[in-house]
Formats: structure tokens, C-alpha cells, sequence
């Protein structure tokens, strides 16, 4: 049998892992200034660029895509290569695919702070960069099937699976989403709109978790450990059942995000079913990997890198028992909109994405660098005082959830709120957000001595650019062979795999899409309900570029508590011309639904205050300050394009309406400013008609007012 003489590629192994730990330290550090801005709102510095609307977007991005991302792109490089006796594929495209990433990254740390964004959850960047993400995927793709094609191992191993599956569906789940009408080359706006935005939108913002988050992870949970354990994995049954089961069940799973809202109640229930029935594949990849261990338990108490693996496939464990359990109904009106969210998210974040991070970069460097470790000792403080951390940033959470739920649920005796003032449940879980930022800065200390750990084990070491390595060339199948199982056969060939799996994520996305685009009953219309004026049209997109979806909520539930607050509950009809969406996943301030209505309206002074400096008139509120609003200007030479594009997204403006709609746009602002201009000039302030700040405020007057127009006609 020849044997063929090749060399592994660590350079590009290295690259990434580098961009993984610089990303790690910049992506987690604006994440602790977002977590302390929440106690100290001073730490917003009243400058629009830092503001938490802004910022909070840059730091998940940066997170899930910077560290994580390019924590994948190396785990897979050193995985792949090994995996298949081969180097990879194309140094070019290893190369284009790091420095494409790379400037992708830079990209959204400059748009987001601009207030560039599209405000969908996971997916703010603008369509340029949507753009590139998808090319610098392909190359990704093409790198990692040309790898498998000029393989010697016959057979994919498990690691592979996910990874094949990872590309497909994030390429589907990007490509879908990422539909936009663009009018300028940083605006664009979602070709879905309201309750089918909502739903194409939580579709692929459940399944970025689930394959960009968690698919890629396991191939890597399939590798390291049982290399780091130098033992065999527990189970191959069990990898094949956990494979499939997940990527056919996690697909199906994205209503869970909109119970109780205007989504039809089918497809809620559907979210429901599978994400329940996910428990069962999510906890055979748990058992898998722990059991792996088994009879290793005297390494893991000795290895560092066992030990923040074990953790992480832990936190998996707890985070995909716990998905199932917020989804159910009556568990998710206890916690959706609450600090539980953000709690359940981070185990999964710092437990299972951070600590297996970790401890595969423990692994790598001496490796990469033929050394040993610098110091085991630093490694065990980084692992203890980053599970401290851990604890310290959840159990609050946890504790911040279940108060908000309770205040915002109180009655009194006589039958009224307990806490009308929505700010009263704000004060009183500002303590918990600082014991959350402390466990925050626990656990960077520990990625800062990571870093320190590894420079100096790199500096002891010589770095193996081009690793020798031998294996048989891949023998053809001769005639009459026969495999061992079914799966063999799937697992022969990419090709194979790819279909399958593209055919197997596709089946749950389509079931739940297609009726609720074609079929109309499933989105009644409205007759009071008609489109914004310009104005409000430039207001709304304020309104996305400060980020305030972030913390206010658009959807009223159709619990008593939140009629009472807020009045009628939302209906699929009220969202038909919103181009995105913006019914937001997170209540740190009120609901702004009904905000409007006569139930809540305020006085337009009140809200030109209330965007200056919060706490002269909501005293104690943690709310940034937006004095920039009062000196910029909305462009009215966009105007026009907006219209344009709004008619093409199918909203009923007149024809030739864009000629003339400034003209709107100047009397509407005039009358909101000349309603305020005698009492705000006696306190000091110059009011202008043009400014962003107006247009904001006719947006936020206008939420609410269609609807409860249509129930007083009704009446």
C-alpha cells in the first residue's frame, strides 16, 4: 500500500486562533461596559456612538461572530485536516476566507456604532456586508468540500457531519433572512414584513444558535474531547441518532420566540411540539461526549482542557434542557421579556461556547508551538474564576427574571396593578445587574490570564508552520463490498451528506413558512390600520439606528396584567406595513405598542424631555440620554427612495405620492414643534422642526393609534 508524504497546515490554524482570542478580549470587554451601563447609565457618555442601543448590538455580534466564529474557522482547520489525512484544500482560499472574515468583523464595528443596523436580532449588519458574509461563506465551503474530496480517510467521521450540515444551513438561514430592498448603500429595509418578518426573522435567529452556536461546537466536542481524553467516543449509534434528530427537530423550533404573539397560534404550537421533542437529541449529544470520559475521570481532575470541556458540555446540557422548558407556554409568560432570557442565553454563551473555546485553545498552542503548557496553574485559576463568573452573572439573572415577572403580574386586592409605574420594577433589579457585571468581570479576568498563559507558552515553543505527516492513498471501493451499516453509505461520499441534510433542515422551514405567506387568513387585515406618514416613516428609522428595540418591546400579550398597563392586545392586522418588524425580545424599559393610544399618550414635550435627559422626568431610570437627537437632522432627500421602496414592499401609498410626500413631511413637523416650542423655549431649549428628534416623536405618537381608531368605530 503507497504511502503519500503531505504537511498540515497550522498557519492558517493559528491565524484564526489568534483573531479568536483578540476578538474574545474586545467583544467580551464591550459587552462588561453594556452589562454596567445598565447600573451606572453615565457610562453611556452621552455620546450617540456609545450609547446602550448602539452598543449592545456591536457586543453580540463581536461575541457570536468574531469569537466564536473564528473559534469554529480554527477548530475546524486543525480538526478537518487530521480528520482526513490531508491538507486543506486551497491555502488561498484558507487565507481569503480569514482575511474576509476578518474585514467583515471591522465592518460591523464600525457600521453598528454609526447606528447602521437593521435591527434584526443576530442579523443588524446592512446588505453590503450581508453580502460579503455570503461570498466569504462560500469560500469557506468550497475549502471544506475540496478537503473532503482529496481525502484519505474513506469514511467522514461524526465531526464532519456537523460540519457539513453547518455550512448548508447557515447558508440557507443567511441567504433567507437577509432579503432586503436596499435604498442607499448603509439603508435597506426586510422584504417581509410584520408578522411574516417576525417569523422568517426568530426562524433564523433560533437556528443561528442552533447551527452557527451549537452544530459546529459539537463537531468540535466530537474531536478535542476524545482527543484530549485519548480515548474513543462513547457511542457511534448514539452520534448518528443525536446528528439527525437534531438538525431535523432544531429547524422547526423558531415560534417558541413569538409565543402569545400575533403569529398564529398553528405555528406557535408547532415551535412548542419540536422544541420540547428537542430535549431528547440535545441531551444524546450531552451523554455522548460526558461518556466519553468515562474511566477518565482521574485526567479530567488533572487536565485543565478536560475540565473546561466537561463544564461546556454541562452548560449544553442545562441550556438544552432548559430551551425546551421556556418554551413551553406557561413557562414562557413567566419569562419571555424578562432578565431569564438573558440568563438562559449566557449559560449557553460563557458555559458552552466560551469554556470549549478555551479549553481547545489550551490544546492547540502547545501543539501548534511543540511545547508544553506554560503554566497549568494559570489554566486551573482561569477555570475556576471563570465558572465563578459564570454563577455570578446567572443566578442574578435568573433572580432579575423572576422578580420582573412577579411586579409585572401583581394585582392588589381591589383589582388594580400592584406596580403601574413600569419604572418601579426597573429600580428594584438594578442591584442584580451589578452583581451580573461582576460575575462579567470574573470571567474576563480569567480570559485575560488565558491570554497571558498562551503568549507565553507560544514564546517557549517554536511554531510548526507546515506539519509532515504521512498516510495511505484512498483506496477505490472494490466490487461486492459491502458496509457494515446503512449510514456507511452516507457517510461515503460529501456529496451525499449535503443533500441529506439540506433536505432534512428544509422540511421544517418550509411547513411553517409557506401557509403563513400564502395563506391570508392567517394575517387578517385591519381598516383603520394605514401606513405612516414620511415623518413617521423617518421617525421609525431613528428609532431602529438608536437601537431601541433593544429594550422596548412592541407586542402586547393577551394577559390582563398587560392590557391593563397597556392596553388592547396586539393582532396580526397592526404590523402589515412594518418593513422590518420590531416587536423586540427584551423589556428593560415599558412596552411601546400602545404608546400612542389615549390611554398612554404623553405630551410631545414630555418625550422631547424623556429623549434629552431621562431622569428629569422618570426619575431613577437607567435609560441612555439622546441629546444628539435634538441637534441632527433627518435627510429629507431620502424621502422619496423611502416611499419608493415602501410601495414596492407593497404598502398602499398613492401613486406619485413621492414626489410630493415632503410636503407632508414639513407640515407634520411644524405642527408637533410649534405644539411644544412656547413651553420647552421657556426652559431653555431651541426647538427646530427638523431635527430627528421630532421625527421620533411623531413615530412614537402614532403606535397604537390605528388600532384603537378601528375599536372606537367599531363602538
Amino acid at each position: 500500500m503507497q504511502v503519500e508524504k503531505f504537511s498540515y497546515d497550522n498557519n492558517i490554524v493559528r491565524m484564526f486562533g489568534n483573531a479568536t482570542i483578540l476578538w474574545g478580549l474586545v467583544g467580551m470587554l464591550v459587552g462588561l461596559l453594556v452589562a454596567f451601563q445598565l447600573v451606572f447609565p453615565a457610562l453611556n457618555f452621552g455620546i450617540e456612538y456609545t450609547s446602550f442601543g448602539r452598543v449592545r448590538p456591536l457586543h453580540t455580534n463581536a461575541v457570536i461572530f468574531a469569537f466564536v466564529g473564528n473559534g469554529i474557522f480554527a477548530g475546524v482547520y486543525y480538526s478537518l485536516q487530521r480528520l482526513l489525512k490531508a491538507r486543506m484544500f486551497s491555502d488561498l482560499l484558507s487565507k481569503i476566507n480569514f482575511w474576509g472574515w476578518q474585514l467583515i468583523i471591522v465592518s460591523a464595528a464600525i457600521t453598528l456604532p454609526l447606528g447602521i443596523t437593521t435591527s434584526k436580532e443576530y442579523a443588524e449588519l446592512e446588505w453590503p456586508i450581508d453580502i460579503a458574509i455570503a461570498l466569504i461563506w462560500v469560500v469557506f465551503g468550497i475549502n471544506l468540500f475540496g478537503t473532503i474530496l482529496k481525502r484519505r480517510e474513506r469514511h467522514l467521521y461524526v465531526a464532519i457531519w456537523f460540519y457539513i450540515a453547518t455550512f448548508v444551513t447557515v447558508a440557507v438561514l443567511h441567504i433567507v433572512n437577509s432579503f432586503e430592498l436596499p435604498i442607499s448603500l448603509f439603508k435597506s429595509y426586510s422584504w417581509y414584513a410584520g408578522v411574516q418578518d417576525a417569523l422568517v426573522q426568530w426562524w433564523y435567529g433560533h437556528n443561528a444558535v442552533a447551527f452557527f452556536l451549537t452544530t459546529p461546537y459539537l463537531g468540535l466536542m466530537y474531536y478535542f474531547v476524545p482527543k484530549a481524553a485519548n480515548r474513543p467516543v462513547f457511542s457511534y449509534r448514539l452520534s448518528i441518532i443525536h446528528f439527525w434528530a437534531l438538525i431535523f427537530l432544531y429547524i422547526w423550533a423558531g415560534p417558541h420566540h413569538l409565543l402569545y404573539t400575533a403569529l398564529p397560534d398553528w405555528a406557535q404550537s408547532l415551535g412548542v411540539v419540536f422544541s420540547v421533542m428537542l430535549i431528547a437529541p440535545s441531551w444524546g449529544g450531552m451523554i455522548n461526549g460526558l461518556l466519553t470520559l468515562r474511566g477518565a475521570w482521574d485526567k479530567v481532575r488533572d487536565s485543565a482542557v478536560l475540565k473546561f470541556m466537561v463544564v461546556a458540555i454541562t452548560a449544553y446540557g442545562m441550556s438544552t434542557f432548559e430551551g425546551p422548558m421556556l418554551s413551553l407556554k406557561n413557562v414562557n409568560a413567566i419569562a419571555h421579556f424578562t432578565d431569564w432570557i438573558v440568563a438562559h442565553v449566557h449559560v449557553g454563551a460563557l458555559g458552552w461556547n466560551g469554556f470549549l473555546t478555551f479549553g481547545m485553545l489550551y490544546f492547540l498552542w502547545p501543539k501548534l508551538f511543540n511545547t508544553k503548557l506554560h503554566s497549568m496553574k494559570m489554566a486551573n485559576f482561569h477555570f475556576w474564576i471563570g465558572t465563578l463568573g459564570i454563577l455570578f452573572y446567572a443566578i442574578p439573572m435568573y433572580w432579575a427574571g423572576f422578580t420582573q415577572s412577579q411586579m409585572w403580574n401583581d394585582f392588589t386586592n381591589e383589582g388594580f396593578l400592584q406596580y403601574p409605574n413600569f419604572l418601579e420594577t426597573v429600580t428594584q433589579i438594578i442591584p442584580m445587574y451589578a452583581y451580573r457585571g461582576i460575575g462579567g468581570l470574573l470571567y474576563y479576568i480569567g480570559v485575560v490570564v488565558m491570554v497571558v498563559n498562551l503568549i507565553l507558552t507560544a514564546r517557549a515553543g517554536s511554531f510548526v508552520k507546515d506539519e509532515e505527516a504521512e498516510a495511505p492513498a484512498l483506496q477505490p471501493i472494490s466490487k461486492g463490498y459491502k458496509d457494515e451499516s446503512w449510514h456507511r453509505w452516507i457517510e461515503r461520499k460529501p456529496t451525499q451528506m449535503l443533500i441529506a441534510s439540506l433536505v432534512v433542515i428544509l422540511i421544517g422551514g418550509v411547513i411553517e413558512m409557506v401557509p403563513t405567506f400564502l395563506v391570508k387568513s392567517n394575517i387578517p387585515t385591519i381598516a383603520s390600520v394605514k401606513p405612516y406618514t414620511p415623518l413617521e416613516l423617518h421617525g421609525r428609522d431613528v428609532y431602529i439606528s438608536e437601537g431601541c428595540n433593544n429594550c422596548h418591546s412592541q407586542m402586547v400579550r393577551p394577559f390582563r396584567s398587560e392590557t391593563e398597563r397597556y392596553g388592547e392586545y396586539s393582532k396580526a392586522g397592526e404590523f402589515v406595513y412594518d418593513h422590518p418588524f420590531l416587536w423586540g425580545s427584551k423589556r428593560t424599559g415599558p412596552d411601546l405598542a400602545r404608546e400612542g393610544s389615549s390611554k398612554l399618550r404623553k405630551p410631545n414635550s414630555w418625550h422631547y424631555k424623556h429623549m434629552y435627559a431621562p431622569r428629569s422626568v422618570s426619575p431613577g431610570s437607567i435609560m441612555p440620554e439622546y441629546p444628539w437627537l435634538l441637534d441632527k437632522t433627518y435627510d429629507t432627500t431620502t424621502t422619496a427612495a423611502k416611499i419608493e421602496a415602501m410601495i414596492t414592499l407593497g404598502v398602499p401609498y398613492e401613486e406619485g405620492y413621492s414626489a410630493i410626500a415632503n410636503q407632508d413631511v414639513v407640515k407634520q413637523a411644524n405642527e408637533i414643534a410649534e405644539d411644544m416650542r412656547a413651553s420647552l423655549e421657556e426652559e431653555g431649549f431651541e426647538v427646530s422642526a427638523d431635527r430627528e428628534i421630532i421625527a421620533l416623536i411623531a413615530y412614537l405618537q402614532r403606535l397604537g393609534v390605528d388600532i384603537e381608531k378601528g375599536q372606537t368605530a367599531k363602538k
